[in-house]
């Protein structure tokens, strides 16, 4: 087989998606079918406006939470704990005993730290002068 090696910040979205169905197909084959569902929650303003929440998704028994953001004018007031009861709940209906969560911003790990996610590894200088932090809950 002929091959060529392909560096690109513009990947194709078939392209992508063929690479995500690709690697499904072999981890389906190899620990079975992972039943990835995606999960967002959102808090809305009187005018139906975002200002905060979460986007994930659960699979292979866990809660994975990519994002979590809330507006300024709501913070230091349990919104993103309120959004992760909310998820880890709607996890739980799915059948997840476990929760995944990564940041970079202290403040954010001792918020998670509060709703009873514990860090279990760090990554050094991510970015640089910062440490990104890897926290998991049992659900």
């Amino acid at each position: 087989m002929n091959t060529t090696l392909e560096t690109t910040a513009e990947p194709l979205p078939d392209d992508l998606a063929f690479l995500g169905e690709r690697l499904a197909a072999f981890n389906d084959g190899d620990v079975g079918a992972s039943g990835r569902k995606a999960l967002a929650v959102f808090v809305r303003d009187e005018h139906g406006a975002v200002v905060a929440g979460i986007s994930g998704y659960t699979a292979w028994g866990w809660l994975y939470v990519q994002w979590l953001w809330v507006d300024e004018r709501l913070r230091g007031q349990h919104t993103a704990g309120k959004m992760l009861d909310a998820a880890e709940q709607e996890a739980v209906v799915r059948g997840c005993h476990g929760a995944l969560i990564d940041t970079f911003n202290p403040k954010a790990a001792k918020v998670y730290e509060r709703q009873g996610y514990r860090p279990f590894g760090t990554l050094a200088d991510f970015p640089v002068g910062r440490s990104r932090i890897f926290l998991q809950k049992k659900l």
